[in-house]
């Protein structure tokens, strides 16, 4: 276990936890394939140090080396704050000057390169003449219609896109047009069933085998000539070779091998010529692997749906994952969670995890990791040093180093409240991180509810009568609880990395939630409907719904006979509570059935399990809006956020988005709940969009300032992208609207460039 020791340097309430997660013979190793893999090559250097670096890893005055696993026990003498302290100066990695600059021109891998920090050198256009910019081109696809989640790349002037008709297209990308279009097999409707839903890459080919252009698509990852578009069938089993879990996160290669994170769980490697799988990590650690006894019980989720980064000098991958599902009920799956809400750093070649940070344990709010890592050069103590940056939805940034995964700054864990429900147990202590300092508000509270005028801050507040508040709040039976953050923070757009100055912008959300859970074991209503089943759907049902699991912020029915009696459910009829009103019209024949319904006394019920643990549901993703549809706090909604990760410091923040309504009532610019994603240039901007103003802008990357917009066919849907093509520079994104914002979808894909040639 972690060791917890009181530092010589911490105050009397705070204890030094030496938190970095060493390669040993507990690790948790990749599963080989059925049949046997090439065998490893010889260690990069670099990976090959990790194990010399972490063999001694010790806290401030110990030489003890430590694994990663903390304790779940609670006492009442558990000091309020831990803190994992940062790595000292002489630990931390040099910069060794990878990747070459000449290589920030290119956009061969959705979100820039294995990087994933979408900077681009290209200058042509800048903050003296972006005000110029105008559409070049706009190019349909004609298939459909969709919200296209994917930054397309861009290689030899042609661009590689997903289609909203589930298609994979080249296009010119100089004026538009379209050369070729694949389509691959279409086996449903899932989200991994989007092909390229999130990226796609580009290689280049070398002596041993030609270019290739690989996504993945359902259940498969498909290998495709980028001049025809037609598959490569060496590849797997005619062009494609099977994925386990589906794959939406793009992929990155290394050397002949293609690294990829599966949607529903664990990371796999590829021989890029055959297509055969390498090595398959899991990201539920299982029985005997390193954080297998961090799971009283495994169920799903811990998978990777943000992204992933490559640092192709070192042989090393990063993977972000997802929180252990489902949301909101622990109950099942109880313990620290490896490697749920991580940051994990493998070993490209074959698979083994040299280090892991995670920064919720046990989430149980549906706070994921959402976003790619990115990774960054910063200088530090006057060193410039490799480090790997991850923004998170709470609105942290985890600064670490590359190879040993050591933070930066030091990284605060504060005492966490304690679950009232019945089988839960929350995990002792959760992030409060001080620096880098969070780009987005953690808690919720009543002083957030929104301002803009009396009468939306009035039915706010009374919306929020009865819930839970406060930091990391666990959930209460039939009690709603309020946070922000399941739509970030940060979100699976991530962030963007200037690595001539150290700065990330990162877009953010922060729009207040409610969640609801309850007790699930009512046997279901018979039929034909009970006279009290009859009552229930005439006066209930319109505000707890038919299924009596709530509708919007009215409390779920189910499991009542666990929290309430007959005369508690009396008195509330006859005085009525918050925004329920009182029910004079319910005759006493009508209360005694209704009663007898709701307490499930008017059918049969199974026989109790007493070994059984309690079965949850909630009540929906419900978020807190007022009367006209805004949300329940104080603006902004949205921002974009520029972090110096030399110093940790949020040097500036400003909204993006708007709405013109408040604006023609005086209100100052709010931002607005966003889905787009930055891009930074050397021409010293910052473009995104997502807004819900259906708008692309560009901002001074020095200070924030909006210098330019554009209205676009519908809201942006991914990071823009930039390249150069036939003399000129081009800014392209999917404008493809719906998603999380709603409203409809189209396929439009829309290119900015100067007007004339330079």
């Amino acid at each position: 276990m972690l060791l917890f020791r009181f530092s010589k340097f911490a105050v009397a309430t705070t204890v030094t936890l030496t938190a970095f997660f060493l390669n040993s013979s507990t690790s948790a190793r990749a599963e080989a394939p059925p049949d046997n893999a090439p065998a490893p090559k010889k260690l990069t250097a670099a990976v090959a140090a990790v194990k010399a670096k972490t063999a001694d890893a010790c806290c401030d005055d110990c030489a003890a080396p430590v694994l990663g696993l903390e304790s779940a026990v609670r006492s009442p003498n558990d000091p309020e704050y831990k803190v994992i302290p940062a790595a000292k100066p002489e630990a931390l990695t040099p910069a060794n000057g990878w990747p070459e600059e000449s290589s920030w021109r290119e956009w061969s891998r959705s979100l820039g390169g294995p990087t994933s920090n979408r900077f681009s050198s290209l200058d042509q256009i800048r903050k003296e003449n972006v005000a110029k910019l105008q559409v070049a081109w706009t190019y349909h696809s004609g298939d459909g219609a969709a919200n296209i989640q994917c930054n397309p790349i861009i290689v030899d002037g042609v661009m590689y896109v997903p289609t909203a008709g589930r298609n994979v297209a080249a296009v010119n990308a100089v004026t538009g047009k379209e050369l070729w279009r694949f389509t691959p097999e279409l086996p449903g409707h899932r989200l991994e069933d989007v092909p390229a839903r999130r990226g796609l890459v580009y290689w280049p080919g070398d002596a041993d085998g030609p270019a290739r252009l690989i996504f993945a698509a359902g259940n498969w990852i498909y290998a495709l000539d980028p001049k025809t578009g037609k598959v490569l069938p060496s590849f797997g089993n005619g062009g494609r070779t099977d994925l386990p879990t589906g794959g939406t996160a793009v992929g990155a290669i290394w050397r002949h091998i293609y690294v990829v994170p599966g949607f529903l769980g664990d990371v796999f490697g590829y021989d890029i010529f055959s297509g055969k799988m390498l090595w398959r990590f899991a990201t539920i650690a299982q029985p005997g692997q390193f954080g297998g006894d961090t799971w009283t019980g495994r169920e799903v989720g811990a998978n990777c749906w943000g992204g992933m980064a490559l640092d192709e000098s070192r042989g090393i991958a990063y993977i972000s994952t997802g929180s252990p599902k489902p949301n909101f009920n622990g109950t099942r799956h109880g313990g620290q969670n490896l490697f749920g809400n991580c940051l994990i750093a493998l070993k490209a070649e074959t698979g083994e995890r040299l280090w892991h940070f995670q920064e919720i344990r046990h989430d149980i709010w549906d706070l994921d990791i959402p976003a790619p890592p990115n990774l960054v050069t910063v200088m530090h103590d006057g060193r410039r040093v490799d480090a790997v940056a991850q923004v998170t939805k709470i609105g942290n940034t985890l600064l670490l180093d590359r190879v040993t995964g050591q933070p930066l700054f030091p990284f605060r864990l504060r005492r966490a409240p304690v679950s009232n429900l019945h089988g839960e147990e929350t995990w002792p202590y959760q992030p409060d991180v001080q620096v880098p300092e969070p780009f987005a508000r953690q808690v919720f509270t009543k002083d957030d509810i929104t301002d803009l005028n009396p009468a939306a801050h009035a039915l706010v507040e009374q919306t929020l009568a009865r819930a839970n508040m406060g930091w990391f709040t666990a959930f209460d039976e039939a009690k709603p609880t309020a946070f922000y953050g399941m739509h970030g923070g940060a979100e699976w757009t991530g962030a963007s990395f200037d690595p001539r100055t150290g700065r990330l912008y990162v877009t953010a959300n922060t729009i207040p939630w409610m969640v609801t859970v309850f007790r699930d074991d009512d046997p279901p209503p018979i039929k034909p409907p009970t006279p009290g089943e009859q009552v229930y759907q005439q006066f209930c049902a319109a505000c707890h719904g038919a299924d009596r699991i709530g509708v919007g912020t009215a409390p779920p029915l189910r499991g009542l006979r666990h929290r309430l009696k007959d005369e508690d459910v009396r008195a509330l009829w006859k005085t009525g509570r918050n925004l329920m009103p009182p029910q004079p019209q319910l005759t006493e024949e009508q209360q005694r059935a209704l009663l007898d319904f709701l307490f499930v006394r008017d059918r049969p019920q199974p026989p109790p399990d007493p070994n059984a643990p309690p079965r949850y549901a909630f009540g929906g993703y419900i978020r807190i809006m007022d009367s006209e549809q805004y949300p329940g706090c104080k603006p902004p909604w949205g921002t974009l956020n520029c972090l110096d990760l030399n110093t940790g410091k949020l040097m500036w923040k400003v909204p993006l988005g708007d709405y013109d309504v408040l604006n023609k009532a005086g209100i100052p610019k709010t931002g607005t709940e966003n889905f787009g994603g930055a891009m930074v240039t050397a021409g010293g901007l910052v473009f995104c969009s997502g807004t819900r103003d259906n708008k692309i802008r560009a901002f001074d990357s020095d200070n924030g300032a909006e210098l330019w917009s554009a209205p676009l066919p519908l809201h942006g849907t991914a990071p823009p992208a930039t390249y150069e093509a036939d003399g000129r520079q081009f800014i392209v994104l999917p404008a493809t609207g719906g998603g999380k914002l709603g409203g409809p979808s189209g396929d439009a894909w829309v290119a900015f460039a100067l007007p004339g040639k330079p």
